[in-house]
């Protein structure tokens, strides 16, 4: 994939479309000399496009020529027997049809099954992509991006509790992996088994939530291991402790480091998401309190 970390950037910042023209339409016999980017419309074109395409919650139609790659997330990608792609076309969260005549240069990748929402959870690999594409380490740079901001504001709000979870990864790091590769195997089955009722109008909201649980459960157990990390390696390489946001940034750091290396990266990532996910259970997210309280067992005071 050549597509650039400019638009990927933008893709992941640029506001919504106006609602006045939905889509973005290259006509016939018009020439895109730079990358066309879309959020949250779809994408026309009939035309000549001599860079990238790139389309995030929208579809694509590609009548025309496009010199560059083509990118859909959230959507799908349509070529018509016209198409002419000279590089790639990904498509994640929606289907690639391509008409009988249509021509693409490179890869031709699909996952029409594809939730954002699991495959941040997971930290999965490259999908259909090198490890050193651009688009790939783009996407690195703006999750890492996103993880400084989200510590900081986590830190703000709740910053004792985060480093009671942290404590907890410190203190009892197998015990935490051990309750974290529980949690999360008991979240993919409680979906899967949600997921067989959706059709049945109950399952879907009761899906929802547990997306919604195993997404804080990550974050928060994550921002809980950048801090555990930072204040280790402080320690070590500093001799001397830092205050607990400069500790979480720094672990933040040697972790995203390790995010570039293809595989070991992602092995990393999901061991330490593991450990944030069980020790954010261990600690109730820092507040130290049992998950359930059994009323009517207590003793009465004599």
């Amino acid at each position: 994939m050549k597509l650039g970390v400019l638009p990927l950037l933008l893709l992941l910042a640029a506001p919504a479309a106006a609602a006045d023209d939905p889509t973005l339409v290259l006509e016939r016999g018009g020439l895109a000399r730079h990358e066309i980017v879309a959020v949250g419309r779809d994408v026309v074109v009939d035309g000549e496009a001599l860079s990238d395409v790139a389309v995030i919650s929208g579809s694509a139609r590609i009548a025309g020529s496009v010199a560059g790659d083509v990118l859909v997330m959230g959507g799908s990608a349509h070529l018509a027997p016209s198409a002419r792609v000279t590089g790639d076309v990904l498509v994640l969260g929606g289907s690639l049809d391509a008409a009988p005549g249509a021509t693409i240069g490179g890869r031709a990748v699909s996952y029409p099954t594809v939730a954002a929402a699991w495959l941040t959870l997971a930290e999965g690999p490259a999908l259909g992509a090198s490890a050193t594409s651009p688009l790939v380490i783009g996407a690195k740079l703006a999750l890492l991006a996103a993880w400084a901001a989200l510590l900081v504001l986590f830190f703000a709000a709740s910053g004792r509790e985060l480093l009671a979870t942290a404590e907890a990864v410190r203190r009892e790091p197998l015990r935490a992996f051990v309750v974290g590769l529980t949690g999360v195997l008991a979240l993919v089955l409680t979906a899967v088994f949600f997921l067989a009722l959706a059709a049945a109008l109950v399952g879907l909201p009761l899906l929802v939530l547990v997306v919604i649980l195993a997404l804080v459960l990550k974050l928060w157990g994550m921002v809980a291991v950048f801090h555990a990390l930072g204040d280790f390696l402080a320690r070590r390489m500093l001799r001397r402790r830092v205050l607990p946001l400069t500790a979480a940034c720094l672990g933040l750091a040697a972790l995203g480091l390790l995010k570039f290396l293809p595989w070991v990266g992602t092995m990393v990532w999901t061991a330490a998401t593991l450990l944030g996910v069980g020790a954010t259970l261990i600690t109730k997210f820092g507040r130290r309190e049992p998950w359930f309280l059994v009323r009517g067992l207590e003793q009465p005071a004599l």
